[in-house]
């Protein structure tokens, strides 16, 4: 596509590139050209460790659910890198953010920029009947203001909302465990009271923020591994299967407690948080 834009003239440029970015906003040359920094990250900084990418679809519509932590979704850009990085064919993953994330000054529309999305089962079906790979964190904002003695103690997926899009959508679910997030931001105190004050859902502390400022957002260096399992077929059951609140619930525990197990295994290869 670089090469032939620049045989088109000015205007007609400008219409390939803004047909490139579709309605949520989603620039796929932009996000390329910021790849270099989080494979940076991906391979020097945090070390990751990957596997079972082999379980992620290499085209077609998928959900990836995930265990979240960390003020700042670091765990959401490793996923994506890591599927970038390992598959044979990459693809973009498309990540659901809660609303604190993009209420951060000036980061909003980066998010949008490199493919997140507001977290919102609409948001989720419209990208699955598109054939997208979607990411969600059931844990939401509680998973990410988790304190540090409650680190990898995988919260319960709520009412299973996740599973219900899935199941409208005949997509498979890929559950995914992360490793190595949790110490990135190590959340020591939360303040709910402070936080609804100024409109927030939550207002975590960790040992270098407020306290450092600007400096304190800055992610300790921890040793990271992220598992993908087998996917969980859904189609099969049929988009009716979505009002089954006993099967809506077995699936959704079926995959924490995948997820649960697995950080469990690969927190036993770490010798400490770091290494």
């Amino acid at each position: 596509m670089a090469a032939s834009l620049q045989l088109l003239p000015p205007a007609q440029k400008n219409a390939v590139a803004l047909a490139e970015v579709d309605e949520f906003g989603f620039d796929p040359a932009f996000t390329e050209s910021a790849l270099p920094l989080f494979r940076w990250l991906y391979e020097k900084y945090w070390r990751v460790e990957t596997e079972g990418v082999e379980h992620v679809p290499e085209s077609g519509r998928a959900l990836l659910v995930a265990n979240h932590a960390g003020v700042i979704p670091w765990d959401g850009a490793m996923i994506r890198t890591g599927i970038w990085l390992e598959q044979a064919r990459p693809r973009h993953a498309r990540m659901l953010v809660v609303n604190f994330a993009f209420a951060m000054p000036g980061f909003a529309q980066f998010l949008l920029k490199t493919g997140n999305v507001l977290a919102h089962p609409d948001n989720a079906v419209t990208l699955l009947e598109q054939d997208e790979l979607v990411g969600v964190f059931p844990e939401g904002v509680k998973g990410a203001a988790k304190l540090y003695r409650e680190r990898y103690r995988v919260r319960r997926f709520g009412r299973g909302g996740f599973v219900q899009v899935a199941l409208r959508t005949g997509s498979p679910i890929i559950p995914v465990a992360v490793v190595g997030a949790e110490e990135v931001h190590p959340v020591v105190l939360e303040l709910p009271a402070l936080a609804r004050l100024v409109g927030l859902p939550t207002l975590p502390v960790t040992p270098t923020w407020p306290l450092l400022g600007g400096l304190g957002l800055l992610p300790l260096p921890s040793k990271w591994f992220i598992a993908f399992g087998p996917p969980i077929e859904t189609a099969r059951l049929g988009p009716h299967s979505a009002e089954d609140p006993r099967l809506v619930l077995e699936v959704s525990e079926e995959v924490r407690t995948w997820i649960q197990s697995t950080i469990d295994r690969l927190l036993a290869r770490r010798k400490t948080p770091f290494y």
